[in-house]
């Protein structure tokens, strides 16, 4: 594959990860419990429903608002708290495009992470 096409679709998901990001972490303000039913817009076959009490059922949310949320989303649907928390084991989940737009954006998300996962 051409490296000049490569280069120019891993910055256009950076600019489109980019665009949905809050200003601020504590704008996400989402639920912390409970169960969180999403939206056809973000996932449009399968599980749409997921407990916030169940940790792997939480993390599977957060990947998943992450990856297709829109920015209204990701402010009602997430919880600046537990994105800190789950962050460590989360990073390695996502694409690398998001990872680095959320952590370059918010490199207090790095200092949640151990030293040894930071070149995952």
């Amino acid at each position: 594959m051409d490296t000049t096409l490569t280069a120019a679709r891993a910055e256009a998901l950076r600019d489109r990860y980019r665009s949905q990001l809050p200003e601020r972490l504590q704008e996400l303000t989402g639920p912390v419990e409970g169960d969180v039913d999403l939206p056809l817009h973000i996932v449009w076959s399968g599980r749409t429903s997921y407990s916030l009490d169940r940790p792997k059922s939480r993390m599977t949310l957060y990947r998943t608002v992450l990856a297709e949320g829109l920015r209204e989303d990701l402010v009602t649907l997430l919880h600046h708290r537990l994105l800190a928390e789950q962050w460590p084991v989360l990073r390695r989940l996502i694409s690398p495009y998001i990872r680095e737009v959320w952590e370059d954006a918010f490199p207090e998300l790095l200092r949640t992470a151990p030293a040894d996962t930071t070149a995952a």
